[in-house]
């Protein structure tokens, strides 16, 4: 485990927002850009300032590509990243659950594999347990295979649910896997499309931005993350596996969210099934007890 924490265990508490927000009338966008690009910090307010102009389209695409570029070439403090994270996930609507589910509401979250069908036996286990799990969730993306595709091979799914058709799924079965709507972390959105054509997708501040700034806007309890290393996954070896997985886990934990990290092996797919309908049926075969033993381990381990 790159990092641990659990229910109970003293996090501090939750923080989305920022202290107070930033017009753009301390330094134009350009300014900024040129001050990350020379290699300095920026401030808290500057980086509001930027997600403000990213979510309200102020920001022209050059400049917003200009500025991914500057922050993958020149990195980012753990306080930037922790800046940049709260400002994404303040750019759009946070989820709001029932006071009876304090301390029960958690999700996972994993860097992406082949084969890899986790999430649809592991959300409903640990509904079974007890808890909440309002699971927002991605599509392919590259060679790796997305969640809520492989949910739309069942006749009828339909994985857009509005915040509210998600509490009613939380009620009724514990756990829902949905698409990441319109109204949460747009900036992210916008940002996200934007790195997988400037060749920044790769940039440990903007993953751990991308990943939890969502995760933030669910009003977590708990995050286990499953950070993939090998031939066929983001990070192709287990130290750099390890990095983002340090990364995660701290900015998690300072947004008030448990955070823990279990790195996985991605050298070959898990599990025996590839394609989106024949890994439902192998994650049903996992819920009923029997599966491929890797998966049922995986599966075990983040639960």
């Amino acid at each position: 485990a790159a990092g641990s924490g659990s229910a109970g265990s003293g996090c501090p508490p939750r923080g989305i927002g920022g202290a107070g927000s930033a017009g753009w009338g301390m330094a134009t966008l350009p300014t900024l850009i040129r001050k990350k690009r020379d290699g300095e910090r920026l401030e808290d307010e500057e980086i509001r300032s930027f997600v403000r102009g990213v979510t309200e389209g102020t920001a022209q695409q050059g400049q917003i590509g200009a500025m991914l570029m500057a922050i993958r070439l020149r990195g980012m403090e753990p306080g930037e990243t922790l800046a940049l994270t709260r400002a994404m996930a303040g750019s759009g609507r946070v989820l709001e659950w029932p006071p009876a589910w304090s301390g029960r509401l958690v999700d996972k979250h994993s860097t992406g594999g082949v084969g890899d069908k986790v999430s649809l036996a592991l959300a409903p286990a640990l509904a079974a347990c007890g808890c909440r799990v309002p699971m927002i969730s991605g599509r392919g993306l590259a060679h790796t295979g997305g969640t809520l595709d492989k949910l739309e091979a069942i006749p009828g799914f339909r994985a857009s649910l509005s915040p509210q058709e998600m509490r009613d799924a939380l009620e009724r079965v514990g756990c829902c896997i949905v698409g990441q709507s319109e109204e949460l972390a747009p900036a992210d959105r916008v940002l996200y499309s934007l790195r997988d054509v400037t060749a920044t997708v790769d940039s440990l501040p903007l993953i751990t931005a991308s990943i939890l700034s969502k995760k933030a806007a669910e009003q977590l309890s708990a995050l286990v993350l499953d950070v993939k290393f090998g031939s066929a996954a983001l990070c192709p070896t287990q130290e750099s596996a390890r990095e983002l997985a340090q990364s995660l886990v701290a900015v998690g934990q300072q947004l008030g969210i448990c955070t823990a990290a279990v790195l996985s092996r991605m050298d070959e797919p898990l599990g025996r099934c590839v394609g989106n309908s024949l890994e439902v049926l192998e994650a049903l075969e996992c819920l009923g007890g029997g599966g491929p033993p890797d998966l049922r381990e995986l599966v075990t381990a983040l639960g």
